[in-house]
């Protein structure tokens, strides 16, 4: 007969290691929502990613309730799928990125006891020279790559803060944006464009910078409008093209 503090410990390790398979699959499954490795068109059943990771439906159940409090998972038609922001949440999402991101250069304009992080900014200018000579395919998955850039922008202006929400309004708006690099063209501009920007802020070109900047983020918005509309399925491609 098991003794009752034997019991209660297994019970105990079966607690914890039910909790330890939950937060790896929740860990794991974010990170593949946020990394392109799921477009929004993909259903998250419990059936194909316990399988997936080779566990039970039960901690895909919990990471999956955990991913809707997050907010990167929602229900639409009965089923769960990676979150998509609506038309006006993504213009006004949109609109606090332009702002943060412009932010980080105006604060150095306006105040002349700031500079940019010139090591900072110099290695990221660097990466993506080195990306002009050897380009990667096109593919969902560059979103991370753009994000790094404007968020090492954004952090060699020196203010933690603003970094922390740009990478925040990024998140909602990824699932979106990974419309804009599955053509040679846009991610040849993109790669263009960052170097550009950054060669100006590095020049000390400011004014110039922030002018490049906004257009390059306004030029991005349209595209990813456009495309998400004709990618997405009818009803949700249509409820985002009728509202823009």
């Amino acid at each position: 007969m098991q003794h009752p503090e034997q019991s209660s410990r297994v019970n105990d390790d079966t607690a914890k290691k039910a909790r330890s398979r939950g937060d790896l699959v929740y860990v794991r499954l974010r990170s593949l929502l946020m990394d392109g490795s799921f477009a929004p068109t993909d259903r998250l059943t419990e059936e194909a990613l316990a399988e997936q990771f080779e566990v039970s439906r039960t901690p895909v159940r919990e990471a999956l309730a955990r991913l809707q409090t997050d907010g990167l998972v929602e229900r639409r038609d009965g089923s769960l799928y990676l979150y998509i922001p609506s038309f006006d949440t993504l213009s006004e999402l949109y609109e606090v990125r332009i702002t943060l991101e412009l932010h980080g250069i105006l604060r150095v304009i306006d105040d002349r006891s700031l500079s940019h992080d010139r090591e900072l900014l110099g290695a990221e200018l660097q990466r993506w020279q080195t990306l002009r000579e050897q380009p990667p395919a096109p593919d969902a998955g560059f979103v991370n790559m753009d994000e790094g850039f404007h968020v090492a922008l954004l952090r060699s202006s020196g203010n933690a803060a603003l970094v922390d929400t740009l990478q925040a309004v990024n998140r909602r708006i990824r699932p979106v944006r990974m419309y804009d690099y599955l053509t040679e063209d846009r991610l040849e501009a993109t790669v263009t464009e960052h170097i550009g920007i950054a060669e100006l802020v590095l020049d000390g070109d400011l004014r110039a910078a922030e002018k490049a900047l906004r257009v390059h983020i306004d030029e991005s918005r349209q595209v990813v409008m456009e495309r998400a509309a004709n990618a997405l399925p009818i009803g949700l491609g249509h409820a985002l093209r009728s509202r823009g």
